[in-house]
């Protein structure tokens, strides 16, 4: 018969060890062009709706006045702008032409990292996308 402390002092490692193991989540930095095209797949970050999302990060100077646009053949689109401190600053769905892309404003308030998510309607779809992220005021 195993001690109990024993056993538990076992299982502690087993989890350490399995915690340390696991991929830590990374987003992609956003090139210097601030454009991107890449593919969203089933080995990207599961959304807990069924669809999956692709992270990418890039840095905002307070008062900066931003556009980002994301196009796709293949999936109906979703971009949202979440703050360093993990809130979702905005969220867009459709772009304003009608079609399924998406397109959003933005006005930094607060400097800092901020991630670009793109993730598919209703968890639906995977595929091809171009992500853009403009800078219409930059902030010396």
């Amino acid at each position: 018969m195993v001690p109990a402390t024993a056993l538990a002092i076992g299982l502690g490692t087993l989890s350490a060890q399995a915690q340390t193991e696991a991929p830590l989540y990374n987003p992609i930095p956003l090139p210097a062009n601030n454009e991107v095209s890449d593919s969203l797949t089933d080995k990207d970050i599961p959304t807990g709706l069924g669809g999956f999302a692709r992270d990418y990060l890039v840095s905002f100077k307070e008062g900066e006045q931003v556009v980002m646009d994301l196009t796709s053949e293949e999936f109906d689109t979703i971009i949202t702008l979440i703050a360093p401190d993990g809130a979702t600053v905005a969220e867009n769905d459709d772009a304003p032409d009608g079609s399924t892309n998406s397109m959003l404003f933005a006005r930094i308030t607060r400097p800092g990292n901020y991630i670009v998510r793109v993730s598919p309607y209703a968890g639906q779809g995977v595929g091809r996308f171009n992500l853009k992220v403009t800078r219409l005021r930059p902030v010396d």
